[in-house]
């Protein structure tokens, strides 16, 4: 016999991957008695330690979309400890678990029950959950809302190998459990399948519904032993023996150590109620495919001469299941189009990325795989979003009234789910709900919806709030009245110029990995971003390499862009072209004497035309704030994690000090940060100053950090360069002289929030940085101060 315990709190969160502790972690921090219960031993989901599949995001297709808040914490702390490198899928450890599994414990009003299944939902006025079954009669799954009441009461989960049941009570409810297990057992309208074309009007729709799923995976890993290790596999598993299997359809089994997504199965079974057929498919299909790797793959057998297997995952991972109603439903669509939600609160930026039904069973993996990964390609140009915004009433249940939905439960198509389904993004949507259930607590959801409908008052809070948190979101800046930084003059000890860089410029990165770094030759129609501010430029130049012996004749121009994610090949209009006549030879600058007045600020982009035989060569350096461009479609350009090698004259100041109340934490219409003069040393100030004095309780400061590229850039161990280390407050309650109020030694992380030990006042206020984690400049992206 089960003994039941029954707990009362403000939220309960249900599944425990990063949505959910991303959600149960705001929650708590903002002041709501909060239960994340998860059926499985390990926090993390499908990123655990079980499955070790690797946090992706927007970073990974757009330079500097790298995701803040609670998962840039999560990852900065698990880089910090884990001396493990980052490569693929199969590659997590269980040092992620730990930072996960300490962040829940030190989070105070936050009660953790592992190993706990929800096995019932408990309705309101006593109403039975919901059991209706869904149909096919639209192509795909949907089932009809079917509540027996509006609210839940509370969630019942079973406690396993304890014989304990616990009753979960609470007002409001989070469904993070990825199959949304919660909503369909309250009786929630849901999906799950492909709308059709004629539907939806989205591009990546089939021509026709269908009940057809993207499938699950397991992983595997494999480690060198410096030996010779045969593998013999068992009689049940798999056997392959096509090349073209992998080779030609999008299968390649590129690296010994493993990281294979492709090890996929869904169709013909139901990702579901199938799980465990699923979960044996894969272990005979995983064994195989290493089989094949170690004993018959004519490019791979010697290179897994004296690998061994090392792991391999039991707990498939899912990509796509059941899709519940919101109060939105987000389409494909209004993702191409960036469209701009009142109600914006996380965002995305991966790929529109359908696998193909069935994984290995099917013809071909996935079409951007399938078309060998090139960036030009049909499908990676009309796959190409964001970042675009997620509004919160895709997060909250149309047909419950006290259930929000976090991860990729949400309501969406199923093509705009092949974008949002990622894990960094699917945490962005916890921190979001988390937040919001704190700060609309007392208001009914569906009032809370037509709030978010409206950019009523109550969203827009939800909104400041997330970026005081250290969220971004794209189309939103810092408008707390209560910072009063905002109404000081910033000033600095120096200020960097943009000057450009050369191919062979070199600067501490913090041990970033140089990934994406390629000359890129012009036939791609490369581009590089340049920051301008104060009206003009002189002449550019752009470094590259010609072959053969004659001449090459390249051309240039010059566009206008609305913001460091315009993508648009034309921007917001030409400034300027021309035709370049450059020598034969390696590293040849091509300077246009552009002359160019009256130019607005923010950034532009230097582009070449389509020409064979010039390569414009990258720089070894990463310019802060400056990321490249290629080619995607004929329209658009895409981005690139490198800077490529450009000059620009006069210097331009675009790493002012008033940068910091710009209201963004990143490059946006600029690099928006301020950075010490290059070559000039440490320690560097940063100053605020009122008219008057006032009192200063707090601050919280944000560093630039490392939020050009995702997580998997970084090494073991990893400090992100451009984050203060060792730095100092000072105040002047206006006598003219300097007090130290505090004093960080070995900081690393990209946010410090600091409390005063005792509230000051003060007519100026600065901070000196003394040491960095390894860039020459001191740099800081924002500082609030709050009394």
């Amino acid at each position: 016999m089960n003994i039941r315990h029954t707990q009362d709190y403000d939220l309960v969160v249900a599944g425990g991957g990063l949505a959910g502790v991303c959600a149960a972690v705001a929650a708590a921090r903002h002041g709501l008695k909060t239960c994340l219960v998860h059926e499985r031993p390990v926090l993390g989901g499908v990123a655990s330690s079980e499955m070790r599949v690797t946090v992706h995001g927007a970073a990974c297709h757009h330079a500097y979309g790298r995701e803040t808040g609670i998962i840039h914490e999560l990852l900065e702390a698990e880089r910090a400890a884990n001396h493990e490198t980052i490569n693929e899928n199969g590659w997590t450890n269980s040092v992620f678990d730990m930072a996960l599994y300490d962040l829940v414990q030190r989070t105070p009003g936050l009660t953790l029950h592992l190993n706990s299944p929800v096995i019932e939902v408990v309705m309101a006025e006593g109403a039975q959950p919901a059991a209706v079954l869904p149909t096919t009669t639209a192509g795909y799954y949907e089932r009809p809302a079917c509540a027996g009441s509006r609210r839940i009461a509370a969630l019942i989960a079973r406690t396993l190998s304890a014989e304990v049941e616990l009753e979960l009570r609470a007002p409001l409810f989070v469904d993070c459990t990825g199959d949304a297990f919660v909503a369909d057992r309250a009786g929630c309208a849901w999906r799950m399948g492909s709308e059709g074309r004629a539907e939806t009007g989205e591009p990546h729709a089939p021509e026709r519904a269908s009940t057809d799923t993207m499938g699950n995976s397991i992983h595997i890993r494999a480690r060198d032993l410096g030996r010779p290790c045969p593998f013999a596999a068992p009689s049940w598993a798999k056997h392959y023996d096509d090349p073209d299997f992998f080779y030609k359809q999008g299968r390649p089994p590129h690296d010994p150590r493993g990281g294979y997504w492709w090890i996929e199965i869904g169709v013909p079974w139901h990702t579901i109620h199938d799980n465990e057929t699923i979960r044996h498919e894969l272990t005979r299909h995983a064994l195989g495919v290493w089989d094949w790797m170690k004993n018959r793959d004519p490019k791979m057998r010697e290179v897994c001469r004296n690998y061994a297997l090392d792991f391999i995952g039991q707990v498939p991972g899912k990509r796509e299941s059941r899709r519940v109603v919101g109060h939105h439903w987000l389409t494909e669509v209004e993702l191409q189009a960036r469209t701009v939600f009142p109600d914006e609160v996380a965002y995305g930026g991966w790929f529109i990325d359908l696998h193909t039904p069935g994984g290995l069973l099917a013809p071909t993996s996935e079409p951007h795989s399938a078309q060998g990964y090139a960036a030009d390609s049909e499908y990676a140009g009309s796959s190409f979003v964001g970042p675009y915004g997620i509004p919160l009433r895709s997060l909250i249940a149309r047909d419950v009234d006290n259930l929000f939905l976090a991860g990729r439960c949400i309501s969406v198509t199923r093509a705009a789910l092949g974008t949002v389904r990622v894990m960094a993004t699917t945490a962005l949507m916890g921190q979001a709900v988390g937040t919001a259930a704190a700060m609309a607590r007392g208001v009914a959801l569906p009032d809370l919806a037509r709030d978010a409908a409206a950019a009523g008052p109550l969203v827009r809070a939800i909104q400041q709030r997330l970026l005081r948190d250290g969220c971004f979101l794209p189309n939103q800046r810092n408008a707390d009245a209560a910072d009063v930084a905002r109404q000081a003059v910033v000033s600095a000890s120096s200020e960097a110029l943009l000057h450009g860089v050369s191919p062979d410029e070199e600067h501490d990165e913090g041990g970033l990995h140089r990934w994406n770094r390629p000359d890129q030759p012009c036939e791609v129609e490369p581009g590089q971003l340049i920051a301008v501010r104060g009206g003009r430029i002189d002449r550019v130049a752009l470094c590259l390499d010609v072959a053969g012996s004659a001449p090459v004749q390249v051309p240039v121009r010059l566009v206008r862009l609305d913001g460091i994610f315009d993508y648009r090949r034309d921007g917001a209009g030409e400034l300027a072209s021309t035709t370049l006549t450059v020598e034969p030879g390696q590293g040849r600058w091509a300077w246009w004497e552009v002359a160019l007045t009256g130019v607005p600020d923010g950034y532009l982009c230097l582009q070449t035309g389509r020409v064979a035989g010039a390569i414009w060569r990258s720089a070894r350096y990463r310019l802060p704030g400056h990321p490249s461009r290629r080619r995607v479609s004929p329209t658009r350009l895409r981005s690139g994690h490198q800077t490529l090698a450009f000059r620009v004259a006069p210097a331009q100041p675009v790493w002012p000090a008033a940068s910091v109340l710009s209201g963004r934490t990143r490059p946006g219409a600029g690099p928006e940060a301020w950075r010490s003069a290059s070559g000039e040393g440490l320690p560097q100030w940063l100053q605020l100053e009122w008219p008057e004095a006032r009192r200063i309780a707090r601050l919280e400061l944000t560093f630039p950090g490392q939020l050009l590229h995702e997580v998997h850039s970084e090494g073991p161990f990893h400090r992100a360069a451009q984050v203060a280390k060792d730095f100092t407050i000072e105040v002047d309650a206006g006598d003219g002289v300097w007090r130290e109020v505090q004093r960080v030694a070995g900081n690393w992380h990209r946010r410090r929030d600091l409390v005063l030990v005792q509230p000051v006042e003060a007519r100026r206020l600065r901070m000196v940085i003394s040491a960095t984690n390894g860039d020459g400049s001191a740099a800081v992206a924002e500082i609030r101060a709050y009394g």
